[in-house]
Formats: C-alpha cells, structure tokens, sequence
C-alpha cells in the first residue's frame, strides 16, 4: 500500500464506497442482475429504456436520490456474497 492509498483511508475510514467508481459499481449490478432486473429494482428511466452504463451515469451524476438508491443497493448486494 503506498502513501496515497494510506492517506485515503485515512480520510474516511468509515465510507465503504470510498474508492468505488460509480462505473464500477454499475458494471458489477448489471453483471448481477442485468439491466431488466435492475429496473425493476430501481424504477428509473436509464435502467428500463434503452440502458447503457453511460446514459446511467450521466443520470446518476445529476441524481442524488437515484444514485443513493444504487448505492444502497450495491452495498447490500456485496454484503450478501461475504
């Protein structure tokens, strides 16, 4: 582990997302569940029309309350595989 990563950790020991691409995190839900799934979980346009990890994440850039959602779900989901 190198300096950087040590201060980052540092920084918010308690984030579980700190260091997470929001494209990653995206690429592993679909991987997961797949886009059809997803919609259904989280009934937002990007996932159930026409889906593409870029149309999502420019989505969830904008969208604070969607972008929780997914982010929730993301946690849930790895807590589930542990």
């Amino acid at each position: 582990m190198d300096q950087r990563e040590k201060n980052s950790n540092k920084e918010q020991p308690n984030n579980p997302l700190h260091g997470v691409k929001l494209a990653d995190i995206l690429a592993y839900l679909e991987k997961e569940y797949g886009w059809e799934r997803l919609g259904d979980m989280i009934d937002i346009r990007c996932f159930n029309y026409d889906p593409s990890i870029k149309s999502s994440l420019k989505f969830l850039r904008k969208t604070p309350w969607a972008r929780d959602k997914v982010e929730a779900l993301y946690l849930r989901t790895k807590q589930k595989r542990k």
